[in-house]
């Protein structure tokens, strides 16, 4: 019998419109042999269950069902497409884990940290995990940018502490430029990262659990037309993004290394994609992102493909993992 998949997607941070498009991408590639997917779509206003005439039917909070026709439709599995809150921070997870319905991105505690990118660096560190230099700032605290820019240099970057899709970050290479940077990254959140600039080739990695054993997709490189890794790089076709990353085999091979460490140092399942810059040689991470981007452009279905892995694949394994678990 066919097992009934909710797809989660939309959230409430400025990423709802990336998620809904990463969503609909999973809805319509899974294989309808073996599962019958399910649009639901999670906004802060409504939670509704999305039939294939594009009706909406609220979804029951109590049990995370939803009623069409006199039909109650309850689900064997969730697939998590929601980037942001409140599906990569953990409340989505621990709400599901409540109910005793698996979804197949990482746990409630893995969520949390890996979304909060100051406790998630500060975690890896005693692991021997490099990262840049950092200065912590949250709302209403005094800006001493004497004390910053003695820390981290310029230019260096001002990062909302908790989002995605670089929303909230800006490149800052003046110490006047700082206000303005500050003002970005609070719109998003009320905490902030700044960190040192690292000058090096930066590079993706996608880690997944896949028929069981946790691995390492093949790298991207990221090469931005822009100042950065930006948005407009991210999704308008500003940078190039290419798969195999042209490394050494020693920079592959470190680089593999330490993102499979960071997955299972975190206790991780499920999707991962971790960026590194290389400095000096050795990879520094910047990030971990648990509920990365699943449209066909996005850069970990771009690594599945390099290394023969389908998109009907990627999601089915994701599904089946979490169902086995």
């Amino acid at each position: 019998m066919k097992k009934n998949i909710a797809i989660i997607m939309g959230g409430f941070s400025s990423e709802f419109e990336i998620s809904l498009k990463s969503g609909q991408v999973v809805y319509e590639t899974l294989d309808q042999a073996k599962y019958s997917p399910h649009r639901v779509h999670i906004f802060k206003n409504k939670w509704v269950y999305v039939d294939p005439n594009n009706q909406e039917h609220a979804i029951d909070k109590n049990d995370f069902s939803a009623t069409v026709d006199g039909i109650k439709i309850t689900f064997d599995c969730v697939f998590n497409a929601i980037h942001g809150t409140p599906g990569e921070d953990g409340f989505m997870q621990g709400y599901l884990e409540l109910l005793s319905i698996p979804q197949t991105s990482c746990n409630m505690y893995q969520a949390a940290l890996t979304f909060n990118k100051r406790d998630c660096l500060s975690t890896l560190k005693p692991y021997g995990i490099k990262t840049a230099e950092s200065f912590y700032v949250n709302l209403g605290d005094a800006i001493d940018e004497d004390a910053i820019i003695a820390k981290v240099g310029l230019p260096c970057f001002v990062k909302a502490n908790k989002a995605g899709s670089s929303f909230g970050i800006s490149k800052v290479y003046k110490r006047e430029d700082f206000n303005k940077a500050l003002e970005v990254a609070f719109k998003e959140d009320d905490e902030v990262i700044i960190e040192s600039f690292l000058d090096g080739v930066e590079v993706s990695v996608g880690v997944i659990t896949y028929k069981g054993e946790v691995t390492v997709l093949p790298i991207t490189e990221i090469v931005s037309n822009n100042d950065f890794f930006d948005y407009q790089a991210k999704y308008l076709g500003e940078s190039q993004e290419i798969t195999p990353a042209r490394l050494t085999e020693e920079q592959e091979e470190q680089v593999r290394t330490v993102a499979k460490r960071v997955y299972e140092v975190l206790k991780m399942k499920g999707f991962s994609r971790s960026e590194f810059i290389f400095k000096d040689g050795e990879p520094h991470l910047l990030e971990v992102n648990t509920v990365p981007g699943m449209t066909k452009a996005s850069i970990l279905p771009q690594q599945a493909a390099s290394a023969g892995i389908s998109l009907a694949d990627l999601f089915g394994n994701a599904i089946d993992e979490c169902l086995k678990n």
